[in-house]
């Protein structure tokens, strides 16, 4: 048997004695993004894809900051050699040691996901533009400057521990420790700063 059915309206499927009703379900609409921000992250992608391509060109800055760093921080001699992304120190002490950034070590596959992740924040919501790029500018500071705070480590416990007991604590333990603490900090930060 059926069951008996009630017709509310036949003008329209939302109507109700003559009345307009919006569906509850219906999402609101936003804005289509603007060529302008459109442009915008299209750019950051080419930023992220450049930053792999380019990934020799980003460790050789790396090292030329560290190694500018390291001339201020130590009074002994510091060489760097760009084309290798290398930088030794120590030089003239009983602790001469050469550091070379490799791709595993940089800062680069952390930035990465940053700019992606900026390029789909503008793509998506193309209004909050200028809040992504402050948050992203902050965040990839902070990945640079842990980064330089990892090799300023592994510098410094190579010369108060020696070349064998340094490495190995300021490359396995406390440099990895940095490297994820400062991460996720870097990433918190940024999805902090960005969705506010």
């Amino acid at each position: 048997m059926k069951s008996p059915t009630r017709r509310v309206n036949d003008a329209h499927p939302f109507s109700v004695k003559g009345a307009a009703v919006a569906p509850a379900n219906t999402l609101p609409v936003s804005r289509p993004s603007t060529t302008a921000t459109r442009a915008l992250a299209a750019v950051l992608v080419a930023a992220a894809v450049a930053l792999v391509i380019g990934n020799r060109l980003y460790r050789t800055a790396e090292m030329t900051l560290a190694s500018g760093i390291l001339r201020l921080a130590t009074g002994s001699g510091v060489y760097l050699v760009p084309e290798r992304q290398a930088v030794y120190f120590g030089l003239g002490s009983a602790h001469a040691f050469g550091l070379r950034m490799s791709p595993e070590c940089t800062s680069a596959f952390l930035v990465l996901p940053l700019l992606l992740i900026a390029a789909v924040l503008i793509g998506l919501r193309g209004r909050v533009a200028g809040r992504v790029l402050g948050a992203l500018a902050v965040a990839v500071a902070v990945v640079v400057a842990v980064n330089q705070l990892r090799v300023l480590t592994l510098v410094g416990l190579i010369s108060w521990l020696g070349t064998d007991q340094g490495y190995y604590w300021g490359h396995t333990f406390f440099g990895s420790m940095i490297s994820v603490v400062g991460g996720a900090g870097a990433l918190v930060l940024f999805v902090w700063q960005a969705t506010r």
